[in-house]
């Protein structure tokens, strides 16, 4: 062979590439007398790579007769059949599952009814505490109105987060088996259980704090009412939030219908009527013992703090549960303290008569654009699963920060989903409001201008949030973190404060310009009756 030889031409048979050596010299190239040299090359990825891995070389040697072209392809089968069975002996990596092909119309499609149960879910809950707000407990304890986005905003911390870490694990192929799905199970309902006992003691210390640094007093026994009403509602609440979601996860997927759409959807509409109802039922009760028992608020938290360390030692068998146990906290704990912050604007704007009418629309406004970025970030996550792509490894269209335009007007499927959940807000909110106008709930009359502020005040929020998931899942993404622990519990705790600022500030606004409650006087005087 001539080393002045010209690049190599290729030769495929059975699906392998083998390269063929062709020389420059016209006269080695002719078949005379014959004999030629055929290379081939069992592993390659270029030149380079050849010449410094020393890969195997099986040499061929034919004779030029009138059987040799056969000869030739027989030789170059047998020898491929033996590589690719070489490599798949030393390849044994599982293939990705394939995404699942989604349409705007099926996106829509599975959304709208889980959407629409989850909205009447927070219609629920907002009625509920348009009710509860006149109680004695929330009157004389006013921290406890602090308390609520906090506590409703366990379902983004841990409930949502919980469907999007199953939904993925479901979605590639983690729960096939029982006993994987067994372990997942276990796993995840003792996590949450830790997480929740651990952000209701928190969420009593932030609303201690933030109620009593405007008014300068501290009570002992509120405090520690506080502390185990807060504890309480979050343990029980996750425990049954958590045992729905593993049904609706489980199955969804025997059905057929990807649980990113269905499960936070259906988490959000039970998880704020669940809670809210407990908070109120369990603070009442508690504030009732405190005229008759010293010890029954006490002994509360430490009944619930002392089961901690069980739930720690099972979720630490888990694998996929012990690094959430671990790393899982900071976004939790964030999330609750920005919830908290919500919290203080709805506890200043309620407490004023002429604002009572905003109670009924905080869980509607919140928990609707909760529900909505909490699918969005799922499915992001999923993707980024599914597609294999590996943490902090991200590919190339992906190092760009998303803009707005490529957030809602690219031609992605995360795209088309944006562009689906943000045209179901203003339907949406409107069928919740006419449900609370004709329910007779609240203190507000519902003008055109209401509507109109209102409206914009959620279709600003859910802009913002659909954004910003776009934006954080891929963030975090590069950086290693996983976004179905991680991204949910910000998105939504944000999606809390946005929401209550700006409804309170639309009812600040409305005020100003005369368009006010009609029946706040009937209010007020009813309230002073009692």
């Amino acid at each position: 062979m001539k080393k002045d030889s010209a690049p190599p031409a290729y030769h495929q048979s059975n699906g392998s590439v083998h390269p063929v050596i062709l020389h420059n010299d016209p006269e080695e190239r002719q078949p005379n007398a014959g004999e030629y040299e055929l290379t081939e090359v069992t592993s390659f990825s270029d030149r380079t790579d050849q010449e410094s891995d020393r890969s195997e070389m099986v040499v061929i040697d034919c004779r030029v007769n009138a059987k040799g072209q056969r000869e030739e392809d027989a030789l170059l089968e047998n020898a491929s059949q033996s590589n690719e069975s070489d490599d798949t002996s030393t390849d044994q990596s599982p293939v990705p599952p394939v995404p699942l092909k989604e349409t705007s119309f099926t996106i829509g499609l599975q959304v709208v009814f889980p959407f629409l149960l989850a909205g009447f879910g927070t219609v629920a809950a907002g009625m509920v505490l348009d009710i509860v707000q006149h109680w004695k407990v929330f009157s004389e304890v006013n921290e406890v109105f602090i308390l609520v986005p906090a506590l409703l905003g366990l379902k983004g911390n841990l409930e949502m987060t919980l469907a999007s870490r199953l939904s993925t694990a479901a979605n590639i192929g983690q729960m096939d088996t029982a006993k994987e799905m067994w372990k997942m199970i276990v796993g995840n309902l003792a996590l949450i259980q830790v997480q929740a006992t651990v952000v209701g003691f928190l969420a009593s210390i932030a609303a201690v704090i933030f109620g009593w640094i405007p008014e300068g007093q501290f009570r002992m026994g509120h405090a520690v009412l506080l502390c185990a009403s807060s504890v309480a509602t979050a343990f029980i609440a996750s425990l049954l939030l958590g045992l729905i979601m593993i049904g609706v996860i489980v199955g969804s997927r025997k059905v057929g219908i990807n649980p990113d759409n269905v499960a936070t959807p259906i988490a959000a509409s039970l998880g704020d009527l669940i809670t809210l109802a407990l908070l109120a039922g369990i603070s009442t009760g508690l504030y009732q013992e405190l005229d008759y028992n010293d010890y029954a608020n006490p002994l509360v938290c430490v009944f619930f703090v002392a089961l901690t360390p069980i739930w720690i030692l099972i979720a630490r068998r888990i694998p996929s549960t012990r690094e959430v146990l671990y790393s899982g906290w900071e976004p939790v704990i964030i999330a609750m303290a920005i919830s908290s912050v919500g919290g203080l604007i709805l506890d200043k704007t309620v407490s004023n008569p002429n604002f009572a009418g905003m109670a009924v629309f905080t869980p509607v406004i919140n928990g609707v654009a909760g529900n909505l970025v909490a699918v969005q970030a799922s499915r992001i996550s999923t993707y980024l699963h599914m597609n294999g792509l590996p943490i902090a490894e991200p590919s190339p269209p992906q190092q760009k920060c998303p803009t707005p335009c490529s957030t809602f007007f690219g031609s992605g499927m995360n795209s088309r989903s944006a562009r689906v959940l943000f045209l179901l807000v203003a339907p949406g909110h409107l069928v919740f409001l006419y449900t609370i106008n004709s329910m007779r709930g609240g203190h507000t009359t519902l003008t055109y201008i209401f509507i109109a502020f209102y409206l914009a005040a959620a279709l600003l929020q859910v802009m913002i949030l659909l954004y910003l998931a776009d934006w954080m899942v891929q963030w975090m993404w590069k950086r290693g973190m996983d976004p179905d622990n991680f991204s949910i519990p910000y998105l939504t705790a944000l999606g809390d404060l946005l929401g209550t600022g700006f409804l309170a500030l639309c009812f600040h606004i409305l005020w100003l310009i005369g368009d006010r409650d009609a029946d706040v006087g009937l209010v007020s005087e009813f309230l002073s009756l009692y």
